[in-house]
Order: C-alpha cells, then structure tokens, then sequence
C-alpha cells in the first residue's frame, strides 16, 4: 500500500521505535512507517488502517507493537475474534494487563456479555492503572446492558470517578454513559443533566453529549446547506409551483400550433 513520502516512521512512540529495533534497519524502517499510518487512519478512515495493519503484521508478527496496532485496527473494523487473537497475541509478548478490557469489549462485541463480565471481576483489573480501570467499569456497564440489565448497568457506572469534579481524559465518556444508562430507564431530568456534565467534560469532542442534550431540550438543528438549497428552488419558481416564464416571453399564437 502506497504511503505518503512525509510519513519517515520517526513519528511514532519511542517505545514501539524500541521494539522495532530488534529488526533489521530497513524492515524496521517500513513497518514503522505502516504503523504510522495505522495511527494516522484509524479513526477517519478504520479500513485503510486495517490495511496498513496487514502490511506491517506480515513484515513483523513477533513484534507485540504490531500485533496490538493489527488489534486495534480490527477491533475499528468490527472484526473483534481477529481483534481478540491480536490483543491476546501481544499481551503473551508483553505479560501486561493493559489491553484487558478492550479484550472484554470484544467479548462483548462477539456476543458473550457474560465472559465480559467475568473477565471485569478479575484479578488482572486490580493491576490496571486509574484509566484502565475506568475502561473496564465502562465496559462492564454495557455488558450489563447487553443482558437487559439496566438498573446494574446504573450501578455498575455509579464510582468516586464519576463522582468527582476533577476533568480526566475519561470523565466525558464516564458522564456520557451514566447519562444514557439513566435515560434508557426513563429517568430523563437526571439524564439531561449528566448529559450537561458530560458536555462539560468533553474538551476533543469525543462524545456526541452535546446533540444529546439538544435533543433532550427539543433543539432543532437546520443544515443551513439544505436550506439555502431549498430557497434557491422555491424563488425559481411561481406561485403555483412551476417555473417562472421570462417575463418577455411571447404568448404562443393559434396558428403555431400543428
């Protein structure tokens, strides 16, 4: 796959340059640039991530960073059983808990709510630093959900995290959930106003709380686009909804008729 000349591989964490070492200079080189495009891609455009994660998985698949980046491109991709064979492929490499509960969320994206939650009340979960953990909560709730079980669900997000006042990368994401989780029970005022605080919180936009919150309140947005669109067609045309005649136009004569 092509890769822009921009992209030197020098770009990506000095951690994974680290591993890549263990490589000979030039297939290093190329599988840190694929992986910069994996990182470059994955959230506008998840299938040509998917691609340059191949590229890269074939080039190195001893190497735990790329495994972990072949995960992530898959779990972006919806193909969570590949997803888990990566994420499962780098934690043997590595030893680390970090990627448990995206292999959770996988579980429940494979459709087994149940091994999610199992895999949340683990001893590894206790190993994860304050994010990770927050992670785990998050994915446990929506297993909850999974199963019906909205009110646990509630409880489950209910955590001094959410609680507090301080702004963490997660808390949006954290308010966003405990807010949908309250509305799916019909609990709307309380959720309007989780929505509030995940608005608050959510500083990169990576939450949609915003139009949540405007949709709770009856806000109707307008795409200006379309509705200029929509002028620009009714002023070409008359009252009765056709197009209007130039105003020098000649009545057709009887004659002219065949």
């Amino acid at each position: 796959m092509p890769i822009p000349e921009d992209v030197t591989g020098d770009e990506i964490d000095k951690d994974v340059k680290q591993e890549l070492q263990s490589l000979p200079k030039t297939l290093a080189e190329d599988v840190a640039r694929n992986l910069v495009m994996v990182a470059r891609l994955i959230d506008e455009d998840p299938e040509g991530a998917y691609g340059y994660s191949r590229v890269a998985l074939r080039l190195a698949s001893r190497v735990a960073a790329v495994r972990e980046a072949a995960g992530f491109a898959a779990y972006a991709n919806q193909k969570y059983s590949e997803a888990l064979a990566e994420f499962r492929a780098a934690r043997r490499m590595t030893g680390t808990v970090e990627l448990w509960p995206v292999m959770a969320d996988c579980e429940r994206g494979l459709g087994r709510p149940e091994k999610a939650l199992d895999m949340a009340g683990a001893p590894e979960v206790h190993k994860l630093d304050k994010a990770g953990q927050v992670e785990m909560r998050l994915v446990a709730a929506g297993a909850r959900r999974d199963m019906g079980q909205l009110d646990a669900a509630i409880v489950t997000l209910q955590s001094s995290e959410l609680a507090s006042n301080s702004v963490q990368p997660w808390t949006a994401r954290l308010r966003y959930a405990y807010a949908d989780a309250l509305l799916a029970v019909g609990r709307r005022d309380e959720a309007r106003e989780w929505f509030a605080k995940a608005v608050e919180a959510d500083r990169d936009g990576s939450t949609d709380a915003s139009d949540r919150l405007a949709e709770l309140d009856g806000v109707e947005f307008v795409d200006a686009l379309h509705e200029d669109e929509h002028e620009d067609e009714h002023e070409g045309k008359g009252e009765n909804g056709t197009a209007d005649e130039p105003a020098d136009a000649a009545p057709q004569e009887d004659g002219d008729k065949d």
